[in-house]
């Protein structure tokens, strides 16, 4: 295994495609409570409360749903130049962009299944207008007065025909640390949970039931406390949004769940509480076993794992290969 690095800080933001632009935006700005920050092109950028950064969401329009591309900021221009020699190295970059609006200079590239993403270092902070402005010096606005407003992002889940080489090349090019993992009979990789930082993940790799791979599983952002996990069900059986799994508590990441489809036709991921977090530099994985599927999706508190959990992703595999 390669020497662990910290040259990658952080999950900074996602893009995520949509056919129905206003009632995805709809969606996150009223039921989620995010702020939107910024309009450009087929483009809306937005932020939840808590986040420094311009904005962690870009919503951008297109004739189906999936991942744009995921933003990961790196702990120096250094650090910057570093992950880009070990990406380029691999065949899997794509080159440098001036940048875009919220961050500076960046480096694209895809995972082995081509799941797109980028590198930088340099940001741009909100700043909030006056109206917005906390007194809680720590807080980078009031929290929002509509829906049941998320705080921050928290991870990505991306679906592989064959999590192990995407796993793989987390570990040893961007130098995530293998946190939790499912092993099925034969030895083969169910899914795999790594991070950068104390949280269990940032980013999920989890085997795509319709051997496509590429696509997304879902987008996750967190809220703090199980009674605000409660609140968002209430608010999205109210408004018609579909809840296709949940509220429960998941075996890995021990973290509250539930699972929402966005209008646009994104799986989104709330949480309840943000699971344990891990401070151990030597920290031994997690392994779950075939036979200890059930506990580790579902710990308690939740009806058997709906079908679609395993298979339903972004884009639909018949679109996918359409394009």
């Amino acid at each position: 295994m390669a020497e662990l690095n910290f040259d990658v800080a952080q999950l900074a933001h996602i893009e995520i495609y949509t056919p129905k632009p206003d009632a995805t935006l709809w969606f996150f700005k009223e039921i989620l409570g995010m702020e939107e920050t910024k309009r450009e092109g087929q483009s809306v950028y937005l932020r939840a409360y808590e986040e420094f950064y311009h904005h962690s969401l870009k919503i951008t329009e297109r004739n189906q749903p999936g991942l744009g591309h995921v933003g990961w900021r790196v702990s120096s221009p250094e650090a910057l130049e570093r992950r880009v020699e070990a990406v380029k190295a691999t065949g899997l970059g794509r080159g440098w962009i001036d940048g875009d609006i919220g961050h500076g200079p960046a480096y694209q590239l895809t995972t082995p299944e081509g799941h797109k993403m980028e590198l930088f270092w340099e940001v741009e902070y909100y700043e909030p207008p006056r109206e917005l402005r906390s007194s809680l010096k720590s807080r980078p606005q009031k929290r929002p007065t509509r829906g049941v407003p998320v705080r921050r992002l928290d991870h990505v889940n991306l679906l592989c025909a064959n999590p192990t080489p995407n796993r793989q090349f987390f570990m040893e090019q961007l130098g995530f640390r293998l946190r939790e993992q499912i092993l099925l009979k034969n030895g083969s990789e169910l899914g795999a949970w790594m991070s950068v930082s104390p949280l269990v993940h940032e980013v999920a790799c989890m085997r795509d039931a319709t051997g496509v791979g590429g696509r997304l599983h879902h987008l996750c952002y967190w809220y703090g406390v199980p009674q605000h996990l409660s609140d968002a069900a209430d608010l999205c059986a109210e408004n018609g949004i579909k809840i296709e799994f949940g509220p429960g508590k998941h075996g890995v990441s021990q973290a509250f769940f539930m699972y929402v489809w966005e209008p646009g036709g994104n799986r989104v991921e709330l949480f309840g509480d943000a699971g344990y977090l891990i401070f151990d530099p030597t920290w031994r994985p997690v392994v779950w076993n075939e036979d200890e599927l059930d506990p580790a999706v579902v710990w308690y508190g939740s009806p058997a794992v709906p079908e679609t959990y395993f298979i339903y992703g972004t884009p639909n595999p018949a679109e996918q290969a359409a394009d």
